[in-house]
C-alpha cells in the first residue's frame, strides 16, 4: 500500500519538475526517506533512476519542439557522465547526516539565487563558445560528482549555470532535461554496482514519473512563463531544504 501512495506523490512531483527541466530527485530522495526507505541504499539510487526517467520523458517533448541545444550541451553531458559514478562510489565514505546537510545547502544556494533573479529578463546574448565550453566542462564534472554523491541529477545546478552563461530560461530548462538524463543514469548504475536497489518500488515509481513527466513538459512548452518557472523552482527548493535542515538540527 505504501508503494502506491509513494508513487502517487512521485507522479505529482514529476509533473512539477519536468516543467523546470529537472528530474525531481531533490524531492524524490527526501520523500522516499520520509516514507521510511533507507537514505543511502534505497532513496538515493531510486531517486537517480526516477530522475533520469522524468527528464527523459520531458526531453522527448523538448527535442521535438527544438528547444534543446544538443551541440552546446555536450561538454556538460560528457563531464557530468564521468563525474557521477565517482560521486556514487564516494557515498560509502560520507555519513548519511553529512549527505543530507550537503543536499540541503545545495538547494538553498540554487533556490535563493533563482528567487533573486526571477524578476530579471533573460540575457539577450550568449557568452563566447570557448568560455561556455570551459565553464561547462568544469561545472559538469563537479555537478556530476555531486549528483552521484547526493542521488540527484544535477539539474538544479545545471539550469543556473547555463543561465549564467547566457541561455534563456526555457532553453536552459529544456537543455538541462537532456543533460540530466546522462548524469542520472550514470550515477544510478554506480549505485546498482554497489548493490543498492529496491525493484518493486522502482518499477511502480517509473510508471508514475513517465506519466507526470509527459504532462509537465507539455504544460511548460505551451503555457508557462519564464518568471513563473524561476519562482516555482526557487520556492520548491527552499521549502525542501528547510524541511531537511529541520530534521537534522531540531
Amino acid at each position: 500500500m505504501i508503494i502506491i501512495v509513494v508513487s502517487g506523490v512521485i507522479l505529482v512531483l514529476a509533473f512539477i519538475f519536468s516543467m523546470l527541466g529537472l528530474g525531481g530527485a531533490m524531492l524524490y530522495v527526501p520523500v522516499l526517506h520520509w516514507f521510511g526507505y533507507d537514505f543511502k541504499s534505497v532513496a538515493i539510487p531510486t531517486g537517480l533512476l526516477l530522475n533520469g526517467i522524468t527528464v527523459a520523458s520531458a526531453a522527448i517533448v523538448y527535442l521535438k519542439a527544438k528547444m534543446v541545444d544538443i551541440k552546446g550541451s555536450l561538454p556538460l553531458v560528457v563531464t557530468s557522465f564521468l563525474g557521477a559514478p565517482i560521486g556514487a562510489w564516494l557515498t560509502r565514505l560520507v555519513p548519511t547526516q553529512t549527505l543530507i546537510l550537503l543536499f540541503a545547502l545545495g538547494m538553498i544556494f540554487a533556490g535563493g539565487r533563482m528567487l533573486m533573479t526571477s524578476g530579471k529578463a533573460d540575457k539577450d546574448r550568449m557568452l563566447p563558445a570557448g568560455i561556455r565550453m570551459l565553464w561547462m566542462s568544469i561545472g559538469g564534472f563537479v555537478i556530476g560528482m555531486l549528483a552521484g554523491l547526493l542521488g540527484i541529477g544535477g539539474g538544479f545546478l545545471f539550469v543556473p549555470l547555463m543561465m549564467a552563461l547566457g541561455y534563456p530560461t526555457k532553453k536552459a530548462a529544456a537543455t538541462s532535461a537532456f543533460v540530466v538524463i546522462f548524469s542520472s543514469f550514470s550515477g544510478f548504475v554506480g549505485h546498482v554496482a554497489e548493490g543498492h536497489f529496491n525493484w518493486p518500488l522502482m518499477a511502480l515509481s517509473c510508471v508514475a514519473v513517465i506519466i507526470g513527466g509527459q504532462i509537465g513538459a507539455r504544460t511548460m512548452k505551451t503555457k508557462m512563463k519564464a518568471k513563473w518557472i524561476k519562482q516555482m523552482f526557487a520556492v520548491v527548493l527552499l521549502a525542501v531544504a528547510a524541511k531537511l535542515l529541520w530534521k537534522i538540527f531540531l
